[in-house]
């Protein structure tokens, strides 16, 4: 599938100076953003991007897009339920 969009002829200009393939990192930009937002899974990206999930896990990061990792309050709480429901 094709997804076109108009912009400024002299944006356009002033992009495709800045990169080499504006088509390709346009639609980076958009899957990366599908996925920010809850739309597209991990592997969903990987596959529309051509790449493997480990490729795709690289273009997330370039793209400042990082797992919701537990903050410390929160391991700390998990810890403390496993040790209760463990007898610990």
């Amino acid at each position: 599938m094709a997804i076109t969009f108009s912009l400024p002829e002299s944006v356009e200009a002033q992009l495709r100076v800045a990169f080499a393939n504006l088509d390709e990192v346009a639609k980076e930009a958009a899957l990366v953003e599908l996925f920010r937002q809850g739309e597209l899974s991990s592997g969903r990206l990987a596959e529309a991007l051509g790449v493997s999930r480990m490729e795709a896990d690289a273009v997330l990061k370039r793209h400042g897009v990082v797992e919701d990792l537990p903050t410390l309050e929160e391991y700390n709480e998990q810890v403390a339920d496993a040790r209760k429901l463990l007898g610990v």
